[in-house]
């Protein structure tokens, strides 16, 4: 498994691909595949069957997984699409940072 510059929380903005410019959080990260599942980005329509007596089927809309490298983290000082740097701190902790204004991210 690779490092991955992005983690499940952060905000994220869509560089590519029909939803670009949109904003939204990351819900999942798929280190293996390189996919992101973002909340309200990418949504797709499921048909879906009555399985059950009293349950509804019908058009269902969800989230499917983006490739990560069409999206970009937003920095939460700047507020700007940003690429993510490592550093490690002098504390010996492993620190992400906002390549724009240099600032730790977390």
């Amino acid at each position: 498994m690779s490092k991955f510059h992005l983690k499940t929380g952060d905000t994220v903005v869509v560089i590519a691909g029909k939803d670009k410019g949109k904003k939204g959080k990351v819900l999942s990260v798929d280190a293996k595949t390189g996919k992101i599942l973002v909340e309200k980005v990418g949504m797709v329509i499921r048909h879906s069957k009555p399985r059950r007596q009293g349950e509804t089927g019908g058009r269902l809309e969800k989230e499917s997984y983006l490739y990560s490298c069409k999206v970009m983290r937003v920095c939460p000082k700047c507020g700007k699409p940003t690429r993510v740097g490592r550093k490690v701190l002098e504390n010996g902790e492993k620190s992400r940072y906002c390549k724009h204004c240099l600032e730790t991210i977390d």
